[in-house]
């Protein structure tokens, strides 16, 4: 049967790209496309020999790419991971969608070609499979439905009071004492708790059944029913002389619902950074409208908006300083609690607080558009993605319940052979049913990246996703880039060399004019030079920038260069540039029709907690190895400075990524550090990548983490969490194997009541996402 899709397609410069990608669909098996360069669109024809998949991965391998769609839903209804795993298989079975389910955040996370499949067919899916769904918003922590929860409350509390007779009962019985309460009575507490409160371990085991999987709701109700039914027979039947187990039953259920309670509750701490975060957004903001102070609701600035903020006020929005001085705590964006200040020019963000003075600011981002949605954005993907470690659990959870049951089976016939009493027999078998704990496994890993994540994001280290959180910890070689890394990143110039008649004006107006072009921290040194000195800048015709090297265009007739002085000047006038590179000077070379004009000379001071942080990494176990675009006496300085044993100079971009691979080569994990453009490839090339938030996007989007305050000491910190994280994770996994290992063993010998079964299994869960809780105890 053939399937027609359409597909988007970006990158398209020409007509000829839209036959050249129709070409490269064409020649694949089972294919028919016509691409439309108008409206970028790709109508593809699938006989079922070739799917979504092969097809984007065609269009990217011919350097195009087919734009993917990110769906966020809350889920409502899973009870363990088992749930998590069935949605995820249902959503899976979508051509060209990629689903991961998030039992910990209760939500899930597709991805898809553009066009290809939509949300309602997504909530669709999960409902079909016996759960609710909807979408994500934005401004909620974590998908949550407080009347449900106050509702469950209600439920624990009348189940509680209907148990409460039965374990009374049960202690008499102990002590051999005669029945407190009759058997007619205890029956309808029991088929109260069992029917009433219970209902929800029915509805979700049929749901679960029904589509084909099995999951927690499946042994509750399933070991809850077995200890029910037999004693309701019991007590109809009138055989005094046989014991009833009403309170087992009962116990469990309510000891099951108040363990989901607990755990709910923990979970919405696990998530705390987010809402914290999201208490950082005023709700309102004073404007200046018309000659005119207003306050509006905040989602009602635009760009452009002058805002008022006083002192002790949060900013409402992302702009620049138009008017006043101002002591601003931006914590929640570096993790610095030292105060800046701010004046007119300066960029200011949403969520900082003014601690001091007054400000006006023109708002440049607004709502979701400015850096504080960014953070909670990366933070909300990186707490619903998984952990590579997560993979083992996830498998276990897709078969645990079944392999549970059939445990309990076994459990119930070779106990009637062994002892001869159907009725142990069938204690047992509840006692396993109601011990085994999936939830434990599907929470032991989710839980504690949600609180490794969260710590980073307020200490201004965020984490791209769980997966770059685990390979952090495996990082044994950090690879940093000097400019911005490890030096200010505010290069000055201090020393101009003419030559060959050429004024100090003509060289600079020259230099800057064709610096203008260029991002290059040496460029914008050079550029801030020329304003100083009040120089205006030409004209730029031809202008080329040559990676690593420099820029050359040409200039009121002339044809300039600018750059480093080995690429721009002839060889008998290097040794100028080589005296002031021995100084510890970086050298610009000024190069006009072929003719050196002069030199100019820059400095980047060495940041004050480098050298500290290079002794931290080192200590624990980090080579750390030196990258610089510099010459080879800048980079020999500041290496020697900060205790760096091994270092390159004169390294070009492309250079950085092979020098990155021929680490990894050497079987290092390698973290490469940088904030440049020029760092990207080597970013991308590195086993763990970190950028510096105020650096250039590029690095940005290029990188596993992101810095919000450039300085190497917070990569220290950002190890170190992943350490203490994945220590946390191994933990929980201890736990939630050892507690099912150990535990389904003794309540098939016997040794393990179903009441105290059912207790320990409500507090399994607990005791994982608590001990993921404790994560929150590290420091710096």
């Amino acid at each position: 049967m053939n399937t027609e899709i359409s597909l988007p397609i970006s990158g398209m410069s020409c007509a000829a790209c839209a036959t050249r990608i129709e070409k490269v669909l064409n020649r694949l098996e089972g294919v028919s496309a016509s691409v439309n360069f108008a409206n970028e669109t790709a109508q593809i024809t699938l006989d079922g020999t070739a799917g979504i998949p092969e097809v984007v991965g065609a269009i990217a391998k011919a350097g195009y790419t087919v734009p993917e769609t990110t769906l966020t839903l809350a889920i409502d209804g899973m009870t363990c991971a088992a749930c998590a795993m069935r949605i995820e298989k249902v959503l899976n079975r979508a051509a060209g969608v990629s689903a991961s389910v998030n039992f910990a955040t209760e939500t899930a996370t597709l991805r898809y070609p553009g066009g290809q499949y939509s949300a309602d067919a997504a909530i669709a899916a999960v409902r079909k499979a016996g759960y609710g769904a909807r979408i994500q918003q934005q401004d909620t922590p974590l998908p949550h439905d407080d009347a449900a929860l106050r509702r469950s409350w209600w439920a624990f509390g009348a189940a509680a009071l209907l148990t409460l007779p039965l374990m009374a009962e049960m202690g008499a019985m102990l002590q051999g004492s005669h029945e407190l309460i009759p058997r007619t009575w205890q029956l309808v507490f029991a088929t109260l708790v069992q029917f009433t409160v219970g209902l929800r371990f029915y509805r979700g085991a049929w749901h679960a059944l029904r589509g084909g999987s099995a999951n927690m709701d499946v042994l509750v109700a399933l070991g809850t029913t077995m200890a029910w039914g037999y004693s309701t027979v019991v007590t109809l039947a009138g055989w005094h002389d046989a014991h009833v187990y009403f309170e087992a039953g009962a116990a469990v259920i309510t000891l099951v619902l108040l363990g989901k309670l607990l755990e709910a509750r923990a979970k919405g701490r696990t998530a705390g950074a987010i809402a914290e975060l999201l208490a950082l957004q005023p709700k309102t903001a004073r404007v200046e409208r018309n000659g005119q102070l207003l306050d509006v609701a905040v989602g009602e600035l635009v760009v452009g908006d002058i805002v008022i903020v006083r002192q002790g006020e949060p900013l409402p929005v992302d702009g620049q300083v138009e008017d006043g001085n101002a002591a601003i705590d931006e914590a929640m964006l570096s993790g610095e609690s030292a105060p800046v200040s701010k004046a007119a020019g300066d960029h200011v963000y949403a969520g900082t607080r003014n601690l001091e003075g007054m400000l006006r600011i023109r708002a440049s981002a607004t709502g979701g558009a400015t850096q504080l949605a960014d953070i909670v954005r990366l933070v909300a993907q990186a707490q619903g993605s998984k952990a590579p470690i997560q993979q083992l659990a996830d498998k276990i959870s897709a078969i645990f319940v079944p392999v549970v049951v059939a445990i309990a089976v076994v459990t119930f016939f070779a106990t009637a052979w062994w002892t001869g009493s159907w009725v142990t027999a069938l204690m047992h078998a509840v006692a396993v049913l109601v011990i085994a704990c999936p939830c434990a496994l599907g929470l032991a890993t989710p839980t504690a990246v949600m609180v490794g994540v969260g710590l980073g994001a307020k200490r201004g280290i965020l984490f791209r996703n769980a997966e770059a959180l685990q390979r952090a910890r495996e990082v044994n070689l950090l690879v940093v880039d000097k400019t911005g890394t490890l030096t200010e990143g505010k290069p000055a110039v201090t020393d101009v060399m003419t030559q060959n008649g050429f004024d100090l004006n003509t060289v600079m107006q020259l230099a800057a004019s064709a610096e203008a072009g260029s991002e290059h921290p040496l460029a914008r040194a050079v550029l801030a030079h020329g304003e100083a000195l009040g120089i205006g800048r030409l004209p730029v015709e031809d202008f080329i920038a040559t990676p690593g090297h420099g820029v050359g265009a040409r200039i009121a007739g002339r044809r300039v260069r600018v750059g480093v002085p080995h690429w721009a000047l002839p060889s008998p006038d290097l040794h100028h540039a080589q005296a002031m590179q021995q100084r510890g000077q970086t050298v610009i070379a000024v190069v006009v029709d072929d003719v050196p004009a002069g030199l100019i000379g820059i400095v980047d001071t060495v940041r004050p907690t480098s050298k500290v942080a290079v002794a931290q990494l080192q200590q624990s176990g980090i080579e750390v190895v030196m990258l610089s675009g510099d010459n080879e006496a800048v980079a020999a300085s500041v290496a020697a400075s900060l205790g760096i044993h091994r270092y390159r100079a004169g390294v070009k971009p492309v250079d950085k990524a092979e020098a990155v691979q021929a680490f990894r080569a050497e079987g290092r994990v390698v973290a490469m550090a940088g904030d440049g453009v020029n760092d990207a490839p080597a970013l991308a090339a590195a086993d763990v990548s970190f950028a510096m938030r105020t650096g250039a996007d590029a690095a940005i989007e290029a990188a596993d983490i992101t810095l919000m305050h450039s300085d190497l000491a917070h990569i220290a910190d950002a190890l170190s969490l992943s350490r203490a994280t994945m220590r946390k994770i191994r933990q929980n996994l201890f736990f939630a194997f050892a507690y099912n290992v150990l535990g389904i063993p003794l309540a098939a010998f016997g040794l393990l009541s179903p009441v105290i079964a059912g207790a320990a299994m409500a507090a399994s869960s607990v005791s994982v996402v608590s001990n993921a809780l404790l994560l929150k105890r590290w420091r710096r």
